[in-house]
């Protein structure tokens, strides 16, 4: 269901104040479409098969070595192509209220402190037991 003028409207100006305020946050949720990540993908996949046909030809006047290693140029190039692309890792809002991406090993917790997923497991235990 598309946005009436009035709430596109607003929703612009919701943007414009978030970019006036934080530029640095909104041109990190601006990112890339997943459109255009894809047709990259496809470009790239095209281009290492038309190299890797051309290695085989190449390889079909020298040796066979050459070929093989142009066949495998276009295979890689085109499962590249199919498989989506992977998709980004959520990232964390750090105490100085930037944001960036999780560190490594952040679901393994120091010293007392328990993750979300074990704070929900304990709640959960707390309802079954009380029932």
């Amino acid at each position: 269901m598309p946005l009436s003028d009035h709430e596109q409207k607003m929703l612009e100006q919701m943007e414009h104040a978030l970019a006036a305020e934080d530029p640095k946050f909104a041109s990190q949720m601006q990112g890339s479409t997943l459109a255009s990540v894809q047709r990259r993908r496809w470009v790239i996949g095209g281009i290492g098969v038309v190299a890797g046909l051309g290695l085989v030809l190449v390889g079909v006047n020298t040796t066979m070595w050459v070929g093989a290693i142009g066949f495998a140029v276009m295979v890689a190039a085109a499962v590249f192509a199919a498989t989506p692309p992977r998709r980004a890792q959520l990232g964390v809002v750090r105490p100085d209220g930037t944001a960036g991406p999780a560190p490594k090993g952040a679901a393994r917790r120091k010293g007392g402190q328990k993750s979300f997923m074990d704070k929900l497991d304990e709640r959960w235990e707390r309802r079954q037991n009380n029932w």
